[in-house]
């Protein structure tokens, strides 16, 4: 069949057809020669890919707005993006030197057009989870063609149309005949991000969500505050994070500007709020915490309560309201009336699933994040029977590593899975990948993350019936690679080199 070759945990047979069989500790694999949908990731929805190929020269392409398009030139989001994808298409690493002009050839791309087909093109808005992120492209020569509804939409379709380009057995840059069509499947698709246990830097925080917008990501869950630290800095009360640690002023916010992602904002548990009422000399009953209705201008979802059993005046409030010492209804006395208050602002807010638990009393619109692991299907079931919008959280958490290629075990994660009518499986509107920080910082954070969350990616955006690991595997190696000659240090997959490894910061 081939030669063996021997390690301390598996042992790897190269078969006569280039195949390789893993035999080892994990079930077998069988890990074929490359997809036939190329590097694409997460896959689109409907993806053909010719056998006909053309060259892409970098003095003779460009990317232009479509004369029919309802964003011209004035739109900078989408003037930004044309730059940042021709540098990833053309550029590689940062030494790499374009060509000398030249004349087109008979074959070549020499344009790729995109047109935004709605009137309203979103361009001076941020995206939501009811953005239309779809997109159509076409690659043909001389000239590819990308239609979008809307801004986010087009962006999706111009990472996709740098997928497309490989270098041949001669180091040229080639793109296949090809035809997309493609949509989210699921509208929420969130990565958390945990800045309040380690100190995280703004530029860390921005290549992530960088790599967030490569994989089709559209939400960053932005665990800022906990017992740890405060580095939110809050434009109502400025001199709020000034009493505890404070950090940077982050320009997250105007980097997610030109990207397909939108921002949650969130706080886990309340001792560094409570903290902050103490240095401050707020009110000591901070269930009547006044200024939250300010701050609910910048801040979308404020914190649940301490569990402050030796506090006399938090005892003596539970006496009165008949509670004894029963803190899960005190806690949920408390997020009562801090709904209560949202409800006023007339902004949504999202809950962790104790909330729903505990019988608080909910809008109809509420999102009930599902993340403990323990039956969380079942509370998935629980959840949407009581008619309320959820995300999935509960198998993603991903500051939990193990040996071997654990991408998988999140890859083979359905959301859907659960005893539920279609009208309950209709309520879920994706998930989250969630790296925590107690063990991460800046010098782990992104291998850590990548490629492992892309994995959650191609669950939440690619059809129900994308399921074949090997196929995944594949695409996954040589997308992993793409991470890092785009200088994101993504770990590898198994044992496997790039054509150019990642050179360090």
């Amino acid at each position: 069949v081939g030669r063996e070759r021997t390690g301390s945990k598996s042992r790897l047979f190269e078969v006569n057809d280039g195949s390789r069989l893993v035999i080892g500790s994990q079930e077998p694999e069988l890990v074929a020669g490359p997809s036939q949908y190329g590097s694409l990731w997460p896959l689109p929805q409907k993806v053909h890919i010719s056998d006909v190929s053309f060259k892409l020269s970098s003095s003779n392409f460009q990317i232009t707005d479509a004369k029919e398009s309802s964003a011209g030139p004035s739109c900078n989001l989408l003037q930004s993006a044309y730059r940042r994808y021709y540098e990833y298409v053309f550029v590689g690493p940062k030494n790499q030197k374009r060509g000398r002009d030249q004349p087109a050839g008979p074959s070549e791309v020499t344009e790729l057009q995109v047109w935004i087909t709605s009137p309203d093109s979103d361009c001076d808005s941020f995206p939501t989870e009811s953005s239309d992120e779809s997109y159509e492209l076409s690659v043909d020569q001389p000239v590819a063609v990308l239609k979008a509804p809307k801004v986010w939409g087009a962006l999706h379709g111009l990472e996709t149309f740098s997928q497309l380009v490989y270098e041949d057995e001669f180091g040229a840059k080639t793109i296949n005949s090809t035809v997309i069509s493609d949509f989210p499947r699921f509208a929420h698709r969130g990565v958390l991000l945990d800045s309040s246990r380690h100190f995280i830097p703004v530029k860390v925080i921005l290549a992530n969500l960088e790599t967030m917008a490569m994989n089709k990501f559209n939400i960053f869950h932005w665990h800022i505050v906990d017992d740890s630290s405060f580095p939110y800095l809050s434009q109502t009360f400025p001199q709020l994070s000034e009493k505890v640690r404070n950090r940077d002023g982050y320009r997250i916010r105007y980097f997610l500007r030109y990207r397909p992602n939108s921002i949650v904002p969130t706080e886990h548990r309340f001792t560094s709020f409570e903290t902050v009422l103490l240095l401050t000399k707020w009110p000591d009953l901070w269930w009547f915490f006044p200024p939250f209705k300010q701050m609910l201008a910048d801040v979308t979802f404020p914190p649940p309560p301490p569990n402050r059993k030796s506090n006399p005046d938090i005892q003596k409030f539970m006496e009165q309201q008949g509670f004894g010492q029963d803190f899960t209804k005190l806690e949920s006395f408390y997020i009562q009336r801090l709904l209560d208050i949202v409800t006023t602002t007339q902004k949504g807010y999202m809950i962790w699933q104790e909330v729903f638990d505990n019988g608080v009393k909910l809008k109809p619109d509420t999102v009930v994040h599902v993340w403990m692991d323990n039956g969380s299907d079942k509370e998935m079931a629980k959840v949407t029977a009581g008619g309320y919008t959820t995300i999935l959280s509960a198998p993603w958490y991903l500051d939990y590593i193990s040996i071997g290629q654990d991408w998988q075990k999140y890859y083979k994660v359905e959301p859907l899975n659960f005893n539920g009518t279609d009208d309950q499986k209709k309520l879920v509107i994706g998930g989250e990948a969630c790296l925590w920080g107690e063990f991460v910082d800046a010098t782990n954070l992104t291998p850590r993350l990548w490629p492992r969350a892309c994995a959650v990616a191609e669950r939440l955006w690619s059809a129900k019936e994308v399921t074949d690991t090997n196929d995944a595997f594949n695409r996954l190696a040589v997308h992993r690679c793409r991470l890092v000659e785009r200088g994101i240090p993504a770990q590898p997959l198994y044992t496997s080199y790039c054509p150019r490894e990642y050179k360090g910061i």
